[in-house]
């Protein structure tokens, strides 16, 4: 193909020379180009207005790279777009799809890991900081720190403090005044001694004079709340109340006159040296 389209470009030039040859005016020397000197050289020269791809090659055959239209454009052939397809073939980069299973190649594998590696690390976290962020919530709920809600060892020692102290702060025996002061000292602290007084005053005023026995009884408690060293006791109680009174018409014999009541209060306790103690007595209300 080349080889015919170099003959034909070579007769054209052949046929232009002749023919400005002919037409030269008669005295004046045919204008030769540089380089004409050398027999047969006017073959090798590309006629005026060719392309410089038309210029023969070392073997003697013409460029193929574009063929003359005749308005001095060049149309590229077929080698031309074979010889850019084959460019675009070498310089294309080998991906995922080229691999004939259609999978990764390990190169891009490669590529790949330390993208992974990070979406991994910033997800990891976000979820240690949400973690870290409920963990903590739970931590500031008051029903999380309640330890009446989980320790059942502890519920239960806390009860029992609070029944002993409730039965001894309010049992009274005008026989025994003093063990009523010491039932103060051993279950009562800060504000609750001042509660204490001033709510057994007039048992404590009228107790000798009455022989008064005063006795309480806890019916049922429940631990509302562990907090650490601190609790809060609901404590249900029945208390019996006897009065030791002169028989009327001035006979010595004595009478004796008992009573029935039921009590609710609510205790707070603080644990100091070892032991709960009653810190505030709450009577819910009763007293108002």
């Amino acid at each position: 193909m080349s080889t015919t389209r170099h003959l034909v470009n070579r007769r054209r030039r052949l046929a232009t020379t002749a023919a400005r040859t002919a037409t030269a005016p008669a005295g004046e020397p045919t204008a030769e180009r540089p380089g004409t000197d050398r027999p047969g050289h006017e073959a090798e020269l590309p006629p005026p207005g060719s392309a410089p791809g038309d210029v023969p090659e070392p073997d003697g055959t013409a460029s193929a790279a574009a063929e003359d239209t005749g308005t001095g454009e060049r149309t590229a052939d077929a080698a031309d777009t074979a010889d850019a397809a084959d460019t675009a073939d070498a310089t294309d980069t080998a991906d995922a799809a080229d691999t004939p299973s259609g999978k990764a190649s390990p190169s891009a594998r490669t590529r790949r890991l330390p993208v992974i590696l990070c979406l991994l690390t910033v997800l990891l976290g976000g979820f240690a900081a949400y973690a870290a962020t409920q963990a903590s919530s739970l931590r500031d709920d008051p029903a999380t720190r309640n330890t009446a809600l989980t320790d059942i060892a502890r519920t239960s020692e806390v009860k029992g403090a609070a029944t002993q102290a409730v039965e001894a702060v309010f049992s009274y025996d005008f026989a025994d005044p003093e063990a009523l002061d010491r039932a103060v000292r051993t279950h009562l602290t800060g504000e609750a001694v001042r509660q204490h007084t001033t709510m057994l005053a007039a048992v404590r005023d009228q107790g000798p004079k009455q022989k008064l026995l005063l006795t309480t009884t806890v019916t049922e408690s429940g631990v509302e709340r562990i907090d650490g060293d601190r609790a809060r006791v609901l404590v249900y109680a029945d208390q019996s109340n006897t009065r030791t009174a002169p028989a009327k018409g001035g006979d010595k014999a004595a009478e004796d006159e008992r009573t029935y009541a039921a009590a609710m209060l609510a205790v707070d306790l603080v644990r100091t040296d070892g032991t709960w103690r009653i810190a505030n007595l709450d009577t819910l209300g009763a007293g108002s």
